[in-house]
């Protein structure tokens, strides 16, 4: 099953809840995290911390590596999973024909293609309700958030524990109109509210598995597009004098730090996360949805600890530069604060659609 959803909305989290309750109720599930990015991502290790069975796709969408895809699912088949959920990066569209279509056209049979999904924020809905909530994001990135409800066979509603009952029921009711045809459920990844339900919806139905006309490719996408930066950084902090200290602090400040220059130099972050595992079962998460949004912690590290490998992954509407920028300050900051040193073990940053992203050593013109 393919997990869409704009930046932020749970994807992951939801995956995990889906995977817990399938191997509670139903046998067992895996998850293929992907990234447009390298092998630096914290979906891939925060699933994995979750005790479910996890793979990941690097490099580039799903859409664009079927032989690769195809080969991880078997590998997961191999390892004992029944059912495997995987997501598409960012705001991605499309996958509907660049998965489905393309499994069932040249894999015939092989696979079960489950309802193609989407899950959606409740406030990033309202970007396209009637209200037009202003949440700081350029207008364009309503035309992806329609898009991906409308390639979906099945619309949840996720954090509904955020939600008054009459505020959900708005949603809902919006949904159900907006889209006539795709039924639509709501549920609380995070609390485990309503999962189950979807569960068993998802094991009972398949996807309709036919094209449905989102425009992808139109100058209306390639304009929500061009608005996105990637960056990813792995680095390693440690302590100069070999002391314990709280990392849960480190992290918070380089969180706020980054999205304090990126407020004052007018960028914004849809969606800025953060893993870091400390021994056993023990980890922080943490995630920003908006640079006048609260900082919210999945997971508190439980100990101190004299050093400790992060991973910070950012998806922004900014230029890439300025990312990086704000994520070099932060870090040195973070340095003189708490008395650390750091290593970069891994750096990348990139615009959508940047010119040479892609060209792989190539020159750009000819």
């Amino acid at each position: 099953m393919v997990t869409s959803g704009f930046l932020g909305a749970g994807k992951t989290t939801s995956m995990i809840a889906f995977s817990q309750s399938i191997n509670l109720r139903y046998g067992k599930a895996a998850i293929l995290a992907n990234d447009l990015g390298a092998r630096n991502i914290v979906d891939a290790d925060y699933t994995a911390a979750s005790g479910v069975l996890t793979d990941q796709i690097t490099g580039d969408c799903i859409c664009y590596q079927h032989e690769n895809l195809v080969d991880k699912l078997n590998q997961l088949v191999r390892q004992g999973a029944g059912v495997i959920f995987s997501d598409i990066p960012g705001c991605g569209v499309g996958a509907l024909d660049h998965v489905y279509l393309e499994l069932d056209r040249r894999e015939p049979g092989e696979f079960a293609l489950m309802p193609f999904l989407c899950v959606v924020d409740p406030e990033r809905l309202e970007i396209i309700m009637p209200q037009r909530a202003d949440l700081g994001f350029p207008e364009e990135l309503g035309f992806l958030l329609d898009a991906q409800l409308a390639e979906a066979d099945l619309i949840v509603l996720n954090k509904i524990d955020l939600l008054t009952p009459r505020e959900r029921e708005q949603r809902l009711e919006f949904l159900a109109a907006s889209y006539p045809g795709t039924p639509v459920m709501s549920m609380s990844a995070l609390t485990g509210k309503g999962v189950d339900s979807v569960v068993d919806y998802l094991m009972t139905h398949t996807s309709a598995a036919v094209h449905r006309d989102i425009g992808y490719g139109s100058d209306a996408f390639l304009a929500a597009e061009r608005h996105f930066s990637w960056y990813n950084r792995r680095v390693f902090f440690e302590e100069k004098e070999g002391k314990d200290i709280n990392f849960n602090a480190v992290v918070e400040d380089l969180f706020q730090s980054i999205r304090q220059e990126l407020r004052d130099k007018g960028g914004n972050v849809p969606h800025l996360k953060l893993f870091a595992a400390g021994e056993g079962a023990d980890y922080v998460k943490v995630s920003l949805l908006g640079v006048d949004c609260p900082i919210q912690f999945s997971r508190r590290l439980d100990r101190s600890y004299t050093a400790i490998s992060v991973i910070l992954n950012a998806r922004a509407t900014a230029d890439a530069q300025l990312v990086a920028a704000a994520a070099d300050s932060a870090i040195q900051a973070a340095e003189a604060k708490y008395g650390l040193s750091s290593r970069t073990f891994f750096v990348e940053s990139f615009g959508m659609m940047e010119e040479g992203r892609a060209n792989g050593g190539r020159a750009s013109r000819y």
